[in-house]
């Protein structure tokens, strides 16, 4: 699975891991993390990430 940057702070989403402490569950792909989800660092939405090359 894509990795995905934060184009705000540069977080970067790893399905793989997950973000457990927003309820996302290792494994989840970003497409499927509900749309009000943000940026565990800043607050960004998920529309101010990009996929990681």
């Amino acid at each position: 699975m894509a990795t995905y940057i934060c184009t705000i702070c540069g977080y970067v989403y790893d399905p793989e891991q997950g973000d457990p402490d927003s309820g996302i569950e290792p494994g989840t792909a970003f497409e499927d993390i509900p749309e009000d989800w943000v940026c565990p660092v800043c607050k960004a939405t998920k529309e101010d990430f990009e996929i990681e090359e």
